[in-house]
């Protein structure tokens, strides 16, 4: 897996980041959201939270500098690192220098066939295919939603994301930082929160403070939502307008299809009553209410 002599030099590795940026001439491209986390033991946390076995595939995405690349190789059977920034080549031919069971894929993950990527190297017998990685932040959305939607998700998924989008992805009904992406994950997993990272831990360090979070992938949602795709209609819908009633802000997602009649009338089935907010309906609300369109036709 590793070449000798490589878990000695891991943390100098980390430690010496900022010397292999200037060796290189390297500067991060704030565009690419590339702020290199170079606290050891908070690296080391991250990858021991995905709970990776040598029978273990775990893809990492934008592993920048290679640092938690070197964490997952130590702990994995296989890496299957995705880098955008083709610049970073010779920096990552460095750091991954003593690595063996690391595949680096060159190319933007959103755009990737993440089928084609698990089956670079299927886990071995009795293991699991996991995400670890330090996400770039602007992109946090979309990433998680081709994780959790994929046909083939990983079974567990550590992510270092902006703290605020981390409070968003464990919020509970009735609080502000619950929304439509808090349903989304708690739908196809059970988050929980690793740890909070500050900005020193990065260089150069973000403007904002970051957490990472354990998604555990559910094998069947918590609720019965009849059809998914519509439940996240329903969903986008009641939070698209939090101001506005449930009733209303239903009215105004699901227009002309569906009318206000019609949604009072599923909303008095699912027993939500139509002046509550959005916000506060929980997962088990906004399947009932979901079944009780769909009966409706």
């Amino acid at each position: 897996m590793l070449k000798r002599g490589w878990e000695q030099g891991v943390r100098a590795i980390v430690s010496s980041t900022r010397a292999l940026l200037k060796r290189h001439r390297f500067r991060a491209k704030r565009h690419l959201g590339q702020n290199f986390l170079l606290d050891a033991g908070i690296l080391a946390r991250l990858a021991e939270s995905a709970e990776l076995s040598a029978a273990d595939t775990v893809l990492e995405i934008g592993p920048g500098t290679g640092n938690l690349t070197l964490e997952l190789a130590r702990r994995a059977g296989t890496v299957i690192a995705v880098e955008r920034d083709r610049e970073l080549a010779p920096l990552l031919a460095e750091t991954l220098a003593a690595c063996e069971n690391v595949h680096l894929v060159w190319g933007d993950f959103l755009a990737a066939d993440l089928d084609a990527l698990w089956a670079l190297a299927p886990p071995a017998a009795g293991g699991a295919r996991k995400v670890a990685a330090n996400l770039p932040y602007y992109i946090t959305s979309p990433i998680l939603v081709k994780l959790l939607t994929s046909r083939t998700p990983p079974a567990l998924a550590v992510l270092l994301v902006q703290e605020e989008v981390a409070d968003r992805l464990l919020a509970a009904p009735g609080t502000r930082a619950y929304g439509s992406l808090s349903v989304l994950v708690q739908f196809y997993s059970a988050p929980e929160l690793v740890l909070r990272v500050p900005p020193g831990a990065f260089f150069p360090p973000p403007e904002v403070s970051s957490a990472a979070v354990r998604l555990r992938l559910r094998p069947a949602p918590p609720v019965e939502a009849g059809d998914p795709a519509f439940f996240f209609r329903v969903v986008r819908a009641a939070f698209g307008q939090r101001r506005k009633t449930v009733l209303n802000a239903l009215a105004a997602g699901l227009a002309p299809a569906i009318g206000k009649e019609g949604l009072s009338a599923a909303l008095a089935t699912a027993g939500i009553d139509p002046a509550r907010r959005g916000e506060t309906l929980s997962l088990g609300e906004f399947a009932a209410l979901t079944r009780a369109l769909l009966a409706r036709g």
